[in-house]
């Protein structure tokens, strides 16, 4: 359960990321420093930033800078990569097109996730069937993203090997049928500053994007170095800002692990309010289970708390799904 938290702790995961192949991990003190903060930090926040990750600060420049670059184009070359429910639910969306709880939020976005061969997962997977719609410009976009989705999907197997620690399991709880073929969203967003947001064609709405929870087990956040947009909501109701800590990421839990941990660990309201006179630009990595996994807590987990199951099963891809299907306009 969240806390009153007034900031959000920042964790050097070198140590970790060192021993992150060796199934004694555990054992080395540096690590065990690591699992100690994540789980403080998961416990008190749900939120925490990460430094020491390995990925090049230049990438994540890179990567917000093509971003940027793609949102600047004419609205019609936008459109050439139109998200629709046949695309999978993959492609670009105009501000005011996500939803949140009914309300429309004030971003633009290229949402990818992975690809799904046609009954890969029968009539569970059919909804997200499809391929990602790359934008032909800026150039070489695809490439730079398909870099970047790797480099994102193995930093957050490790540091999800450093949180199965933190519950007390061995470090690969969350690999094998849970999340060894772990499925992936990423989201492209841009948020107009607060001059440029007047426009008679958009909603009249400040809210970037919001108040939600994320759906999987890890969010990694690459956002805007000079911008503070991002709040988190603690036990008390306040909204806590999450400013830019140039060369980290920001990471969140989600709902799949709120419910492995049996609520030891929470998947924390956040929302975004883009206040800047300037255009923010985030780039937002899901990490999730397997597609088709059935997600219940975790023995480990239940022990830890009374031993009662406080959360009823739920197939990832269903809830994805469910989610997905309500949270856009066309």
């Amino acid at each position: 359960m969240a806390t009153d938290f007034k900031s959000i702790p920042i964790i050097d995961i070198g140590p970790l990321l060192a021993k992150c192949d060796d199934p004694k991990m555990g054992q080395d003190s540096g690590v065990a420093q690591v699992v100690k903060q994540l789980d403080q930090a998961c416990k008190e926040a749900g939120f925490f930033y990460v430094k020491g990750h390995g990925i090049p600060e230049t990438l994540l420049k890179q990567v917000k800078n093509l971003t940027r670059k793609f949102f600047e184009l004419p609205y019609e070359e936008k459109l050439k990569i139109k998200m629709t429910a046949d695309s999978g639910y993959r492609g670009y969306q105009r501000i005011g097109e996500n939803i949140t709880k009914g309300v429309p939020d004030m971003h633009e976005a290229i949402d990818c996730y992975k690809e799904l061969k046609p009954g890969m997962y029968g009539d569970l997977g059919k909804p997200m069937e499809g391929c990602n719609q790359w934008p032909i410009k800026p150039t070489n976009f695809k490439m730079l993203m398909e870099e970047y989705v790797s480099l994102c999907t193995e930093l957050s197997r490790n540091i999800m090997r450093g949180i199965a620690l933190a519950l007390g399991g061995s470090p690969y709880e969350f690999e094998g049928e849970r999340a060894g073929n772990a499925f992936w969203v990423m989201r492209l967003i841009g948020y107009p500053g607060v001059h440029s947001a007047n426009d008679s064609d958009i909603p009249k709405e400040d809210i970037g994007c919001g108040a939600h929870t994320d759906y999987g087990l890890l969010t990694l956040v690459n956002q805007d170095d000079d911008i503070t947009a991002l709040q988190v909501r603690n036990h008390s109701g306040e909204w806590i800002s999450a400013p830019p800590v140039p060369g980290t990421f920001v990471c969140n839990i989600g709902d799949m692990l709120k419910i492995y941990s049996n609520g030891l660990y929470e998947s924390t309201l956040h929302q975004v309010i883009n206040s800047s006179p300037k255009y923010r630009v985030c780039v937002a990595y899901f990490y999730e289970t397997n597609f088709d996994t059935a997600v219940e807590p975790l023995d480990i987990c239940k022990e830890r708390t009374t031993g009662a199951k406080k959360f009823e099963r739920a197939v990832y891809g269903e809830h994805l799904v469910k989610k997905v299907q309500t949270n856009f306009v066309y």
